[in-house]
């Protein structure tokens, strides 16, 4: 029994999958802390679909995949921004427009110039595949975003507790939006390539989704996100071996199903936990 539930393990592509898998979940889960927090969940779907574009544009000009990505992604939350500045569209329906533009524009330019880019690695990503290269970029980008984060990040986090709190106290707070775009960005191409730009929103979501259930503290939800990212894209890319079936989705249905039993059991925050006391209320004023 034993020796078949360690078989995966036997294969260097399934070794390289459930670490470059727990790696992405781990830097995903972090940023979803801070995603959460700031009300971006949309703007993590927008950045997912707004890199098809860029990857399009980078196969006909002969650019690296990630840099056509990385660009597409950082213009589409510019112009998300530009027309919620100047315009009386609301932020939620900036965001749609733009996206489905972006990712419509892809389609076209992906149809109009064939090439050996398969839309469906695109959306839904391919682990048991991913080249050195691709493992090198997602290095690069972790380190790039720790850093970030050792060295902006109680300033980010103000920033998204209290905007406005932050720019009193004189902070620049263009400076951090820019930097907290950039790094969900940069995390968005680096996960497509593994999890594809559809199920890369799930991951930068439902970590930090999950921790907020379980905890008032942000620097606790920040460890306990980071945890749940990283051991549920391990456990994820460990399983599908047994299950056959996508890598991405694996992963994404375990973060999906420990967000429903933390939604229904957390300890405070917990449906359970409501209804024990909204029971108690009534007693008392009984």
């Amino acid at each position: 029994m034993i020796e078949a539930l360690l078989i995966p393990f036997d294969y260097e592509y399934m070794r390289n999958a459930m670490l470059v898998s727990a790696a992405i979940g781990a830097i995903c889960g972090l940023l979803s802390c801070f995603v959460a927090l700031k009300g971006w969940s949309l703007l993590g779907d927008a950045l997912s679909h707004a890199v098809v574009p860029g990857v399009a544009l980078a196969w006909i000009l002969g650019l690296p995949f990630a840099l056509g990505a990385f660009a597409s992604g950082l213009l589409a939350a510019w112009v998300m921004g530009f027309i919620r500045r100047n315009s009386r569209i609301r932020e939620d329906a900036a965001i749609g427009v733009v996206f489905t533009a972006f990712f419509g524009a892809g389609l076209v330019l992906l149809t109009l110039f064939p090439s050996n880019i398969r839309l469906q690695t695109i959306i839904f990503g391919n682990v048991l595949g991913i080249a050195p290269e691709d493992t090198l970029q997602l290095l690069i980008v972790t380190g790039g975003v720790l850093a970030v984060m050792l060295l902006r990040g109680r300033d980010l986090m103000l920033w998204c507790f209290d905007a406005g709190h932050a720019r009193a106290i004189g902070l620049n707070t263009s400076l951090l939006q820019i930097l907290l775009l950039g790094s969900v960005a940069a995390v968005a191409v680096a996960a497509m390539v593994a999890v594809g730009a559809v199920l890369v929103i799930a991951m930068l979501v439902a970590p930090g989704a999950t921790a907020y259930l379980l905890t008032d503290r942000f620097g606790r939800m920040l460890q306990l996100a980071t945890a749940i990212g990283a051991g549920t894209a391990l456990l994820g890319a460990y399983a599908s071996y047994f299950l056959d079936g996508s890598t991405g989705g694996v992963i994404v249905s375990l973060q999906a199903l420990l967000f429903t039993v933390v939604l229904v059991v957390a300890p405070r925050h917990g449906l359970l936990a409501g209804r024990r006391a909204r029971r108690a209320a009534m007693e008392a004023s009984l």
